[in-house]
């Protein structure tokens, strides 16, 4: 079984900071990519943020370089989201997404954590 644990949201004002944390475990070999999405009250769910194994990063386009996504060498499966100048609009619901988890024999599955709520006051 595999269970994702984020950590870091809260209330921040506008032009603050917030780090975000998730955490995947489970018998796990491998996991081709983790990153972050987010959901607004009465919007769809949106890319943050996404990181390969590779390395290969994507960001949605509100991004503009404010946030940094990376990965922890040292815990495998940790997934952090540096989050600067934030803007009221980045306000919503911040969902850690695992996609393609490899385990010994079974199908790849990607998995949702619970969300983290992220406030951003003016």
């Amino acid at each position: 079984q595999v269970q994702l644990v984020e950590s870091g949201g809260g209330l921040v004002q506008a032009g603050g900071s917030l780090r975000l944390s998730c955490v995947v475990s489970g018998t796990i070999i491998s996991i081709d990519a983790m990153g972050w999405y987010r959901q607004a009250p009465g919007r769809q769910r949106e890319l943050v943020a996404r990181l390969t194994a590779s390395g290969t990063t994507a960001f949605g386009e509100f991004v503009k370089g404010r946030f940094t996504i990376s990965r922890d060498n040292a815990k495998l499966y940790t997934v952090t989201l540096q989050m600067n100048s934030l803007k009221p609009e980045d306000t919503a619901v911040y969902y850690c997404n695992a996609d393609r988890i490899r385990r010994i024999g079974l199908p790849p599955v990607s998995s949702w954590g619970q969300g983290t709520q992220v406030t951003v006051s003016s």
